[in-house]
């Protein structure tokens, strides 16, 4: 465990001044400021609209931009970006040769993009929310106050975590074994892509395929309304096939990784 944290630690270093690590913070902060600028630019329209739906417009807005093609597109440059730098600087026989479990040095490079990751989707939730409320204080006539969504989002971009996974374990392979951006890249746009249009044509296949599982994520996890007294509530199909194939495809690839890397002669 030292020598994972230590090297989880050492990911980070590495990378607090990158693209990736940036893009993580500041995408979740612009897209939700693009969104409320747009609602307060649009506020005398939506006056009559219910607290409900305002959450529901707002939070749709925001999926609707990263959850087609920028969360798949970011968890490709993530796994990208996290493997670039020993690629880079040739530092794979350098870091392979330090008196560290190769599996800590692998696992701990996986688990700092994940972690890139989880921590965009959680500001994600944060500035949704946020920038919700602060509407609702500035313009008082968007009665965002009047509903709680918050419970509801969490499950969403937790569900969306989820189905990125096996996506994230594909694109961190080939990242791992080639050096060159246009192989990795390429082969992740291609495959969000042909995702996309598999979800979009509602292909009955297209849970097997990891580059459709975000956009299944939000197609198939379909809100259901549950009576609570006077109010209700918004509960989300998260455990769906595509999450299940997602976890797989994950597990599998991950230490399918590992195992080719204690056979692949690092140059």
């Amino acid at each position: 465990m030292k020598a994972f944290l230590l090297s989880l630690r050492s990911e980070f270093y590495k990378t607090r001044k990158t693209l990736a690590f940036w893009c993580a913070i500041l995408l979740p902060l612009l897209i939700c400021l693009l969104m409320t600028i747009g609602f307060l630019t649009n506020a005398n329209n939506m006056t009559s609209w219910s607290g409900e739906l305002l959450w529901i417009r707002y939070v749709g807005g925001v999926l609707n931009i990263m959850g087609v093609l920028l969360l798949p597109m970011f968890v490709v440059f993530t796994a990208y970006s996290v493997n670039n730098i020993e690629h880079k600087a040739d530092t794979w026989k350098m870091l392979f040769s330090l008196p560290l479990p190769k599996f800590a040095v692998y696992a701990a490079k996986y688990v700092y993009a994940l972690l890139l990751i989880l921590v965009s989707l959680i500001l994600f939730v944060v500035f949704t929310i946020g920038f919700a409320n602060l509407l609702s204080a500035i313009k008082p006539g968007l009665r965002f106050n009047e509903y709680h969504m918050e419970f509801t989002l969490v499950q969403v971009y937790f569900k969306l975590l989820l189905s990125a996974l096996g996506m994230l374990s594909l694109q961190f392979l080939f990242s791992l074994l080639w050096k060159d951006f246009l192989k990795p890249m390429g082969i992740g746009f291609v495959g969000t892509i042909s995702g996309v249009i598999m979800a979009s044509v509602g292909w009955k296949h297209a849970y097997l395929f990891p580059y459709s599982h975000p956009m299944l994520a939000l197609t198939t996890m379909m809100p259901r309304t549950k009576s609570a007294g006077a109010g209700k509530q918004l509960v989300i199909n998260i455990l769906t096939d595509d999450v299940y194939v997602s976890l797989a495809v994950a597990v599998v690839v991950f230490f399918a990784g590992y195992f080719i890397l204690l056979k692949r002669s690092i140059k």
